[in-house]
């Protein structure tokens, strides 16, 4: 698996108009990945370039996906996708958002949801981790 050396070194806000995307790093071996705005076709392969780069470098990372305003199929896949790889990798991801969100619903309606680490708040998912 190649690392991509130009998303991985983006610690930092990143955005375009519909996917707007923040690295924060906790500790050397963790990162939290906000997510806001729309995963759709357009949008959902910068974020699994995103995420797998990171999956790459650290142990954990948290995705944020609270203001997420649309999870589209294309989105779905990639967060599948990257809990596979994941799981190959032996690292831990989370996914964090509200249980009455739009995200729950669209990972429920599916039946993915079960298939995730899921917390409702950054926090609880850095806790739960360790």
């Amino acid at each position: 698996m190649a690392l991509l050396p130009s998303t991985l070194g983006r610690v930092g806000p990143l955005s375009s108009d519909a996917l707007e995307l923040q690295v924060t790093e906790h500790g050397t071996d963790a990162r939290v990945v906000t997510v806001g705005g729309e995963i759709d076709a357009l949008t959902a392969p910068e974020l699994g370039a995103l995420l797998t780069a990171h999956l790459t470098a650290a142990s954990l990372v948290v995705v944020d996906l609270e203001r997420v305003r649309f999870l589209g199929s294309a989105g779905l896949s990639v967060l599948f996708a990257v809990n596979e790889l994941a799981t190959r990798e032996n690292c831990c991801l989370w996914l964090v958002f509200h249980h009455r969100g739009m995200v729950n619903r669209a990972l429920e309606v599916t039946g993915l949801r079960e298939r995730y680490n899921v917390a409702e708040t950054v926090s609880a998912a850095l806790i739960n981790s360790l």
